[in-house]
């Protein structure tokens, strides 16, 4: 039967994708409520720069390690944390059968670890698990409108594959597992290159480049500030009982991408203007969390105000950006290409 480690007491947590953008927030606020943190990190998509203020704190540890190659962990864990996974289109489509076989083989190889030791398990899932969805707002119960042979099914599929995963080992009680599905996050440490909506806004905005807008730029999105999302995570880690259903966890506030356009425009003293370019394939044209059940099972909803977030965010990209405007300084992904007769799902 599974047990629930007792909440409240000091935990060592894993945390896989922890030197990302969302994951390094997650180990900053694990570590703050006193909990020991193991951070799992490939750098494909992290920066050693997001963890480094961890490096000298007593309770954190980091282990450079693709997932995909992850079968042990030598100490004791109480839960485990999986957001090790390219997260924006560019990233996700550059290799994508590396992001497939991150979200099935890995996720697969963390829900053996946490097996193992009878830890608790969180899978970070995705809006996009719903596709260019035809109902609105998205329930959790919407099975979705995915195309799965498309450019994007790497990490669509990939992420729908890693929930049944989760509610299989879940059914089959050898793992306390829970799914959570994320919409648009933003906030301090996005990487200025990571070709996400709002980093990209800004930091063309910054350089004086035209901001690009892909279609009319009226299909819409919601956007959760990082600290929001942090808060949602660790309740759902959490709460007793374990849910038994995937959790959404955003904003609820829905904004037409010429808005934010808008909105950054009027925040960044820019010359740039608007240009528009073709609508990339798949492309979602409406997305907007039904966040009821976080409401009700959690407790949460969320708190920042997109103009603060943005304040903050773009205050982020001042912070990394050289003062002449040239450019933005960040370090090249690595490439990492696993043979897929090298992987196996280890559960």
């Amino acid at each position: 039967m599974l047990q629930r480690t007792t909440r409240g007491m000091t935990k060592t947590v894993l945390v896989a994708g922890g030197a990302g953008f969302v994951g390094s927030h997650l180990c900053d606020a694990l570590l703050a409520r006193g909990h020991r943190v193991i951070c799992v990190d490939s750098y494909l998509t992290g920066s050693e720069d997001n963890i480094r203020p961890l490096e000298n704190h007593p309770g954190f540890r980091m282990i450079e390690k693709d997932i995909c190659a992850l079968t042990s962990i030598d100490e004791h864990v109480d839960e485990v944390y999986n957001l090790a996974c390219a997260a924006s289109p560019p990233q996700y489509q550059a290799d994508p059968v590396h992001t497939m076989m991150t979200c099935v083989v890995g996720s697969g190889n963390l829900l053996a670890i946490a097996e193992s030791h009878g830890a608790s398990f969180l899978q970070a899932s995705t809006s996009e698990v719903y596709g260019d969805p035809e109902e609105h707002p998205q329930r959790e119960d919407y099975r979705g409108n995915v195309n799965c042979t498309g450019p994007r099914a790497c990490y669509d599929e990939g992420k729908r594959a890693a929930e049944a995963l989760c509610f299989d080992m879940l059914r089959s009680g050898r793992v306390d597992a829970r799914v959570v599905r994320i919409f648009n996050t933003y906030g301090p440490r996005m990487a200025p290159d990571d070709g996400r909506i709002v980093s990209n806004l800004i930091v063309q905005a910054l350089k004086g480049e035209p901001l690009t807008i892909y279609g009319t730029g009226e299909q819409t999105r919601s956007f959760c500030f990082v600290s929001d999302l942090v808060a949602g995570l660790i309740k759902l880690m959490e709460v007793d009982p374990n849910p038994g259903q995937p959790v959404n966890i955003g904003n609820p506030g829905e904004f037409t991408i010429n808005e934010l356009a808008d909105m950054v425009l009027a925040m960044v003293p820019t010359q740039s203007r608007i240009v528009h370019h073709p609508l990339p394939m798949d492309d979602p044209q409406r997305r907007r969390p039904d966040i009821d059940r976080a409401k009700e099972l959690l407790g949460w909803e969320p708190k920042v105000p997109l103009a603060e977030g943005l304040r903050q965010t773009i205050d982020h990209f001042i912070s990394v950006m050289p003062s002449n405007r040239q450019g933005v300084r960040f370090t090249p992904a690595k490439t990492r290409k696993p043979l897929i007769s090298d992987l196996s799902l280890g559960v």
